[in-house]
């Protein structure tokens, strides 16, 4: 099933021909058919299963066993199938994928690049690096729960010379306490939701809360990553980190990460890594709708500098109510994908919800 030579050559020939970073097909994440669909599709040795994280299918189909698995416990998300906010990450892994952000930034290997094997994922990618936590870790804490079958034990592979990514639920949860406790209890939580007797509406803010906290554990966590951004460009470690700080916003909105509504918010996302002298608005050959995703990031991160971290304060005191999160959602909406909408008008209103709090 997992053939990497036959897909990366589509792959490459599906990137070769687009302008922008793809990050659906069909109006599924990219490759998705070509993942694990079972858990016997993956790599087992002596009993314990191991899948490559460092193989673009292997680490997508993580996610793809984590939607199947806890499906059954996403009721109150909605009525589709595409409404758990776990699909939010596939979609990254994608963006990251096609924009060439999974490749090896080195230049030391051909990992990633359409030269070399298109699905390998460089572990010197920083990128590549910080995803490890919001996908590795989370699989780990999902079959330690009892998601992925009884008493499953999981060791992920790990390339040669690499030793500082973890790779069973014990060594994350002794080298990340904080995230790996996050994410027991948010799949902890899945299974105790199912059984509340309260509304929808409050058990979905609730998980979504207990999610972006697991996620949120994570980012802080990745900051293992940092020395990896040595290889990249002013310009793409400056954006990284506006994206990073963009999560402080969804996460305290408890942002439902759908199929359809990250969709909306990572399409827009630069198609390829930043170089030297690129500067939004005035990209010449990423689209407005890039240009403007970039402006603003950088925009929010600016700002919160500016007022000594107050921005991202103020905002976290303002989504005090599941109707303040409700609004706030909508203002992100409106701030990332509505060039008219102003900053300054941004601006305003977060300070006015904070002090009604």
């Amino acid at each position: 099933m997992l053939r990497p030579a036959v897909l990366g050559f589509l792959l490459a020939c599906a990137v070769s021909l687009s302008s922008s970073a793809t990050i659906l097909e069909n109006g599924m994440p990219v490759l998705w058919g070509h993942t694990a669909g079972q858990m016997t599709d993956l790599p087992v040795q002596n009993d314990v299963l191991t899948p490559d994280p460092w193989h673009y299918l292997h680490r997508m189909s993580l996610y793809r066993l984590m939607i199947a698995a806890t499906d059954p416990f996403m009721g109150s998300m909605g009525p589709n199938a595409t409404e758990s906010p776990l699909w939010g990450l596939t979609l990254q892994l994608g963006w990251m994928l096609t924009s060439g952000r999974l490749a090896d930034p080195t230049g030391a290997t051909t990992c990633g690049l359409q030269t070399g094997d298109t699905m390998c994922i460089s572990p010197q990618s920083w990128w590549a690096c910080v995803n490890y936590f919001t996908s590795v870790l989370p699989f780990l804490s999902a079959a330690q729960q009892g998601f992925m079958g009884p008493n499953l034990q999981v060791q992920m592979q790990v390339p040669a010379g690499v030793e500082d990514y973890c790779t069973t639920y014990d060594d994350c949860t002794t080298r990340f306490p904080d995230a790996m406790a996050k994410w027991d209890a948010f799949f902890q939580g899945l299974k105790a939701a199912a059984e509340s007797p309260l509304p929808d509406n409050e058990k979905k803010d609730s998980l979504l809360g207990l999610y972006w906290e697991a996620q949120m554990a994570s980012t802080y966590a990745s900051s293992a990553c940092k020395a990896r951004q040595s290889h990249y460009s002013s310009e793409e470690v400056s954006f990284a980190g506006s994206w990073l700080n963009s999560a402080e916003y969804v996460s305290a909105a408890h942002f439902q990460s759908s199929l359809e509504r990250a969709a909306m918010f990572l399409t827009p996302l630069p198609s390829r890594i930043l170089k030297a002298g690129d500067s939004a608005p005035n990209i010449e050959d990423l689209s407005s709708e890039e240009n403007h995703s970039l402006y603003v990031f950088g925009w929010m991160k600016t700002i919160n500098s500016v007022l000594g971290g107050s921005m991202v304060r103020m905002w976290k005191n303002a989504m005090c109510s599941v109707d303040k999160r409700e609004k706030g959602r909508d203002m992100l909406e409106q701030l990332m994908l509505n060039p008219s909408f102003a900053t300054t008008t941004f601006l305003g209103i977060v300070t006015g919800m904070s002090t009604g709090c």
